[in-house]
């Protein structure tokens, strides 16, 4: 696909990039329900597949927080939907596979990467792609004064404990990463919303895991605001890959796709429930 052309219309007028070589797309920062925020990624890939949209990189939050589970998870074993419900949590399920994941409205930023798979920067093999990709996130942490490194298959820790998780898939010729940065980690509410045992076991699942999770505020001793933490990263994927971004809305094809799939698929209880 070198060199390969493309128009869309955005909003009005006529985009025109290059396939590979040229910047890539970066969204505003955004927050959507957690029904839109997975129905964007894979609109992304379904026109990203056929030349219709470009490559991305983008970062939003969660609102309402919400709950992902992993697409080969069953509801039933991994979330207590209940608990979910009282507490206006918001559940969803990922096309990309691992664990449930709990998205705090006030304590992350989500990225996630949408690219051809033959651009020269990312490798064929999957856990090279990982370090690749985990190793931009990595610069980006060092950028607000973190030192961070990658360990495989998909974490990045700092002081040796987990600040990012991340999960990819591949589909059409199309690439997707996607993957969390904790600001700042709640692990009680975190726990309380899935299915882990008796009382007794979770408190002695959230000690541990306070051992081994961390979040920036946690490291840093005070909170950055969303928004720096979402240029730091931007700018650590521009660094790790030689790439440039140029900043530009979602076309209007990729918003009607995105909605459709939001309604049809991704709040629909066949889509939750399927496992």
């Amino acid at each position: 696909m070198q060199g390969q052309k493309f128009k869309a219309n955005v909003r009005g007028r006529v985009f025109e990039r290059m396939a590979t070589g040229d910047p890539w797309r970066v969204l505003d920062f955004e927050t959507h329900d957690c029904y839109m925020n997975m129905a964007i990624d894979e609109a992304l890939i379904k026109l990203n597949a056929e030349n219709r949209s470009p490559n991305t990189l983008r970062f939003y939050r969660w609102k309402p927080s919400a709950v992902s589970i992993g697409f080969f998870q069953s509801v039933k074993e991994e979330v207590d939907t209940n608990r979910c419900k009282s507490l206006g949590v918001d559940l969803v399920r990922r096309i990309t596979g691992g664990g449930a994941v709990y998205h705090d409205y006030n304590g992350e930023v989500t990225y996630s990467l949408i690219v051809d798979e033959e651009d020269h920067r990312i490798p064929s093999k999957i856990s090279d792609c990982y370090q690749v990709l985990c190793g931009a996130l990595v610069a980006g942490l060092g950028r607000l004064g973190l030192s961070g490194e990658f360990h495989p298959i998909n974490d990045i820790l700092v002081n040796g404990k987990k600040i990012s998780g991340n999960a990819q898939t591949r589909r059409m010729g199309v690439v997707l990463q996607h993957g969390t940065v904790l600001v700042e980690a709640n692990l009680r509410r975190m726990f309380s919303l899935l299915k882990v045992g008796e009382e007794k076991i979770r408190d002695k699942m959230i000690a541990a895991a306070e051992e081994r999770v961390t979040s920036i505020k946690r490291e840093l001793g005070s909170g950055v605001a969303f928004e720096a933490v979402a240029d730091a990263l931007m700018n650590g994927f521009r660094e790790s890959l030689d790439v440039e971004f140029e900043s530009q809305p979602l076309m209007s094809n990729e918003v009607d796709l995105a909605r459709k799939l939001r309604e049809e698929k991704y709040s629909s209880r066949e889509w939750i429930n399927r496992r």
